[in-house]
């Protein structure tokens, strides 16, 4: 075999030899086995941005109900249909402005705002949140709303007082526990025909909620309906408890206080919008009270307010017992569903009906519980004329009046005891007389 040969025999064996090591199959390594890499969970910033849920016992509330079974009312501008938000939630509605739509779903209002005030009281009381984890939630999102809508300013040629009355009627009728009221007048009075509706509510057992009103707005102290006697207004604090400069105002109706600035809410187009005022405090507090409602379906309304005030947190700065401010203090959500309150036989927030009967002047007001009747009046003989003015004249001289009252009775005392003098003398002069006569007397000796 030439050199050659060889070399082709060790080539092709080198050939063979290589295809064999690359074809067989590699060694086992020892490798370590790395988990399956997880996503870093990152929180909700809509969520995130609730500071009440934890702050007031909302989310601990939560452990017990989420307000099913129970309807709040929000008479407002309107809440906006087509929210993702607040999908199932809205169950009715009606329109009490006449330029609404029949469904109280059309926000009213002559600017953004206005029309979008309904919206964000909604979301804050009832928003289903997007996932649980996610998106805005209300206080109370297992509740149903009505839709109630009213035109403001003017936006209706309705009177603004024939509205609210008719709304809260419309409520009370179609199934309302709680009613919620985020607006003010700026007076304190207000019509009579609002009267027979708030009454009508109370009544037919159903809690009423109203805000104090706002600074910011020009509101220095409460005005109608946070005037009307029953209604549990509700004033506001910042996220450190104090009472806001802006978002709030005072008055001696305060019932309780509510967180009411850097606050959430869903306007008409969908978007989460940042706003503040006891606006935004009224429907926390009426989440509560559907809450309550939730927790205790036999408890009366006067109960379910009691509950909200008696478990209210003392503010930081609260003066007293309750406060022009504060109220009874800011509200504690899960400690006015769990604590044990004493039971009520009466409104807390004060009793429309005796207002009524003391203010009104009706004929037929009725008497005061406890009150015994009025007597029949007494028919008392006529007075005597008076006398004549007495005219001036010397001090010297004297007048009839002296002489009755002064000379005369003088006299008379003086004569008495001129008459008792002389008989003493004449019976002093009578006792020597008679002795001098028995010395002169011959003796019998």
């Amino acid at each position: 075999m030439t050199r050659i040969g060889h070399t082709r025999r060790a080539l092709v064996a080198a050939l063979v030899l290589a295809c064999a090591i690359l074809a067989a199959p590699p060694a086992a390594a020892e490798t370590t086995e790395s988990p399956t890499p997880t996503p870093t969970p990152t929180e909700d910033p809509i969520r995130a941005g609730e500071y009440w849920l934890d702050q007031y016992g909302i989310s601990d509330a939560w452990e017990h109900t989420r307000g099913a079974g129970t309807t709040v009312a929000v008479i407002d501008s309107g809440v906006a249909s087509g929210i993702p938000e607040l999908d199932g939630a809205v169950t009715g509605g009606h329109d009490a402005s006449g330029v609404g739509s029949a469904d109280g779903r059309t926000s009213l209002g002559a600017d953004v705002e206005t029309r979008s005030h309904g919206t964000w009281v909604a979301s804050l009381l009832a928003s289903r949140g997007d996932g649980e984890e996610a998106g805005l939630i209300g206080v109370a999102p297992e509740a149903d709303i009505l839709s109630v809508s009213l035109g403001f300013g003017s936006v209706s040629d309705v009177p603004f007082s024939d509205q609210l009355a008719e709304a809260m009627k419309w409520a009370v009728d179609n199934g309302a526990d709680v009613i919620n009221l985020s607006f003010t007048t700026n007076q304190t009075s207000w019509d009579e025909s609002w009267d027979d509706a708030f009454t009508y509510a109370y009544d037919h057992d159903v809690v009423v909620v109203a805000s104090a009103g706002n600074r910011g707005s020009g509101t220095t102290m409460v005005g109608a309906p946070a005037t009307i006697p029953g209604v549990l207004v509700v004033g506001g604090v910042d996220p450190s408890g104090h009472a806001s400069d802006i978002a709030s105002t005072q008055g001696i109706t305060i019932g309780v206080s509510a967180p009411s600035e850097d606050l959430l809410g869903i306007g008409p187009s969908g978007d989460v919008e940042e706003w503040s005022g006891t606006s935004a405090a009224a429907p926390i507090v009426s989440g509560i009270a559907a809450l309550i409602r939730s927790e205790y379906p036999n408890l009366d309304a006067n109960n379910v307010i009691e509950r909200i005030i008696k478990t209210a947190e003392p503010a930081p700065d609260q003066d007293g017992g309750r406060d022009p401010l504060y109220g009874f203090g800011i509200v504690d959500a899960d400690a006015a569903l769990t604590d044990d309150v004493a039971r009520v036989d009466s409104n807390p927030m004060g009793d429309l009906a005796t207002w009524i009967r003391l203010n009104r002047g009706s004929d037929s007001a009725g008497e005061i519980d406890g009150a015994e009747p009025t007597p029949d009046p007494v028919t008392l003989p006529a007075l005597p004329p008076a006398d004549e003015p007495a005219t001036a004249s010397s001090p010297w001289i004297p007048s009839a009046e002296s002489m009755r009252e002064v000379t005369l009775p003088l006299a008379a005392a003086s004569l008495g005891s001129i008459g008792i003098v002389l008989g003493v003398v004449a019976s002093f002069r009578r006792i020597r007389v008679l002795r001098a006569g028995r010395a002169s007397r011959p003796s019998d000796k």
